[in-house]
């Protein structure tokens, strides 16, 4: 099969599903959803079919290395979860959007991230710093216009607005950035960037470390690490909550793709990756400060799962700080497959908790078990797993990213990591304490989950605790 093809059928997907709505409105939207999993279920099959060479054109600005591959079918895997979630996120919908006409405008939020998934897909495959640029671009336009789907809310065209500015900025630096690091070397092959800054004069290495610092920004800027995460906790509250998770998870694992490409040709060079490793060291210590310590102050559930992602941030530049070690990788990818997992499981049941009480602040939480005995399970796994506690998937991926900055001889990121551990600890349990410990609202009535909703939740549960006990399938897919 040629390689191009997964992109391309998903594009080709996404143009279908738009006819079929534009010219059969009164089709359920549901149906679109679910033409839509399907599809992605089958270019998610074709990804384990063996792929054609690479043309030697196509070789130039794209790769179908085993890193590409696996986020690949990470990227679908992340974009089926958005669009479950999406199902018991109508009813917002239809709050959200200002229309006469029952489920108008409500196809679209089932397309768009289809078009995004694909982008994705080219940016963890792009070896090429235009590929990677159209690639970037493409994601974050798609991304801006479902940020601000629900048009009613001020805060999502509150987020919308801030994605947008802050994305342009950041495609500043990027462009910046390229453009130096082009007029110095000659190259836009991120590939063999490390053998043309072999043959630079010493002269121009000031103008090369200011283009790798622009593009380094820029990176910062897109998996939200310390000191470019300002606009992440309020772009994740204002945005819908299908698409908050998908910005967590699918959007924070392609930046860290094309970090690791690029880190991987500065690593080659002696002169530069003690100084780049350092300063990623830097980064990752003060992004799990920041993150977790804001964290154990909030009181907004989207909020605390913003500023705990920018934590997550920091324990995955952790790994990017040990590429040396030959389990980095591997430790990488299964901390990404664990945190889809656990990331998903809060999400749906943020979404169902926000429906039935009116809104996403934790005290909504309140007496949850009383409500809902398997929302409240879900959200104790959840929570346990992104806190790291043994028995879960959440566990064993803080266990390898440990590992190895303990054999790269980081200690002190690696106490900033274990301090990190236990706030996070804290502002987790407070999720439970509100579940287990508090009194539900007088007004709060049962909550009757759907058996598809039931079966999703059921399924992540049980993926977190298979993962908390055997990780051997994901590791050895990266090896």
């Amino acid at each position: 099969m040629n390689p191009l093809f997964l992109e391309l059928a998903l594009v080709l997907l996404g143009i279908t599903l738009l006819m079929i709505e534009a010219f059969s409105p009164k089709i359920p939207k549901k149906k679109l959803a679910f033409i839509a999993l399907i599809g992605l279920a089958i270019v998610f099959s074709l990804t384990w079919i063996p792929l054609q060479p690479l043309s030697a054109e196509s070789a130039r600005f794209y790769t179908t290395d085993t890193i590409a591959l696996f986020f690949k079918r990470f990227m679908l895997v992340t974009t089926m979860m958005t669009l479950l979630m999406s199902l018991d996120y109508i009813p917002v919908l239809e709050r959200g959007i200002p229309s006469e006409k029952p489920e108008s405008g409500i196809g679209e939020f089932f397309i768009l991230p289809i078009f995004a998934c694909a982008s994705l897909m080219w940016l963890v495959s792009a070896t090429s710093f235009i590929m990677l640029f159209v690639s970037l671009e493409c994601m974050t336009v798609v991304l801006y216009v479902t940020i601000s789907y629900l048009r009613k809310d001020p805060r999502a065209l509150e987020a919308g607005t801030k994605y947008l500015i802050l994305s342009a900025l950041t495609t500043g630096f990027l462009v910046y950035g390229i453009s130096w690091i082009f007029g110095v070397t000659g190259t836009m092959s991120i590939t063999h960037l490390a053998a043309a800054i072999k043959l630079l004069p010493t002269t121009s290495l000031v103008s090369l470390f200011f283009g790798i610092g622009l593009i380094l920004v820029a990176f910062c800027f897109k998996i939200a690490a310390f000191p470019f995460q300002f606009w992440l906790p309020d772009v994740y509250q204002g945005a819908p909550t299908p698409i908050t998770a998908f910005l967590s998870i699918a959007s924070k694992a392609a930046g860290f793709v094309v970090l690791i490409r690029f880190l991987e040709q500065l690593y080659l060079l002696p002169f530069l990756n003690k100084k780049i490793f350092a300063l990623i060291t830097l980064l990752a210590m003060l992004t799990l400060l920041f993150g977790n310590f804001a964290a154990m102050a909030q009181t907004n559930m989207k909020r605390l799962l913003a500023y705990s992602s920018i934590a997550h941030t920091g324990y995955l530049l952790m790994a990017v700080a040990s590429l040396g070690i030959s389990l980095a990788l591997p430790a990488l990818g299964f901390y990404f497959v664990a945190y889809l997992i656990m990331t998903a499981l809060a999400f749906i049941v943020l979404i169902i908790v926000t429906e039935t009480s009116g809104g996403d602040d934790i005290y909504r939480f309140q007496g949850l078990y009383q409500r809902s005995p398997l929302l409240a399970a879900a959200m104790t796994i959840a929570m346990a797993s992104l806190a790291g506690l043994p028995l879960t998937a959440g566990f064993f991926g803080k266990f390898f990213i440990f590992q190895v900055t303990l054999q790269q001889g980081h200690y002190g990121l690696l106490g900033v990591g274990t301090l990190s551990v236990i706030a996070g600890i804290y502002y987790y349990l407070k999720v439970l304490r509100a579940i287990y410990w508090q009194q539900p609202a007088p007004e709060a009535l049962p909550i009757v989950l759907s058996t598809r909703t039931t079966f999703l939740i059921s399924t992540l549960i049980g993926l977190i605790l298979i993962l908390g006990i055997d990780p051997a399938p994901i590791l050895m897919s990266l090896r």
